[in-house]
């Protein structure tokens, strides 16, 4: 049953890998990579000396960051909030409609944004009816990263609470039952029994995370680039693309593509590492013999 996996995860995964060994060559779509000169590091140096690079990695760390601390935990208050809900029909209904946006591209995400809060929006509308100053925020560079973030929290975070609802799922109901005879309240409930049940999956997702912080968002990013401004829109993903696509340096791009990855490998390592200092599985552990 797992052959076929297997054989999607090897053609369209593993196999591809190997044309990362044109990062280390002067590579030519029209020679092919069998043909092309190999000129050694020159490609990495290139990368590492770009400033236009560097600012793509300040960037991309900056949303990553935003996005860490302003939507990762809104998945799991949506999840403990829906979890306190009684009606079975009332959580269904919220369900979803808090599921719906994740349904959406990313085209009608920012549409959807940009009539309510662009230049010619329904807010700067309603401003200037009464006589206040209309404002763009779909072309502030300054409050960017806010919008992307909320654009992202109003997308995912009803679909990142699938994960944590079926770990509420598990929680043995003996123990709410026993933490109420204790004279627990309902904070201390979940404080002492919801959260602890919930921690391995918050560890997990959050490793996995990490370990996908380089990974902001390409398509989010590309629709918005020209309004904000290559300066605070320009992350990995898009230099990659603009470098490699568009400009056609393939070897430059695909050197730049190969450090991301393994930075990212390298995040999810030491995460995993942490998570078995304080005592969670992290994403594996090792077999005791």
């Amino acid at each position: 049953m797992v052959l076929p996996a297997v054989a999607l995860l090897t053609v369209f995964a593993y196999v591809p890998m190997l044309g990362n060994v044109i990062a280390w060559q002067d590579y030519s779509p029209y020679t092919g990579f069998l043909d092309s000169p190999f000129v050694g590091w020159w490609n990495f140096e290139r990368v590492f000396t770009n400033p236009l690079f560097l600012d793509a990695v300040v960037n991309t760390l900056i949303i990553s960051a935003f996005q860490i601390v302003l939507f990762f935990p809104v998945p799991i208050a949506l999840a403990l909030l829906l979890h306190s809900v009684l009606s079975p029909t009332l959580r269904t209904t919220i369900q979803s409609i808090v599921y719906l946006p994740h349904f959406f591209s990313w085209v009608i995400v920012v549409t959807i944004f940009q009539q309510i809060f662009g230049g010619a929006g329904y807010v700067a509308g309603r401003l200037r009816d009464a006589g206040y100053t209309g404002f763009d925020l779909m072309t502030d560079p300054d409050t960017f990263y806010l919008l992307i973030t909320a654009q992202v929290v109003w997308k995912d975070a009803g679909w990142g609470i699938i994960i944590f609802l079926a770990a509420l799922s598990t929680v043995n109901p003996n123990l709410y039952e026993a933490a109420v005879v204790d004279g627990a309240g309902r904070w201390r409930r979940m404080w002492h029994v919801t959260l602890p049940a919930l921690r391995p999956v918050i560890v997990l997702l959050l490793i996995l995370r990490l370990g996908d912080s380089l990974t902001v968002g390409f398509e989010q990013l590309i629709l918005q680039r020209n309004a904000v401004g290559v300066g605070v829109s320009e992350v990995l993903d898009t230099f990659v693309y603009y470098q490699g696509v568009v400009n056609g340096d393939w070897a430059f791009a695909a050197a730049a593509g190969l450090v991301k990855g393994i930075v990212s490998l390298i995040l999810v390592l030491a995460a995993n590492r942490v998570a078995h200092v304080f005592g969670e599985a992290g994403v594996y552990q090792r077999a005791e013999r």
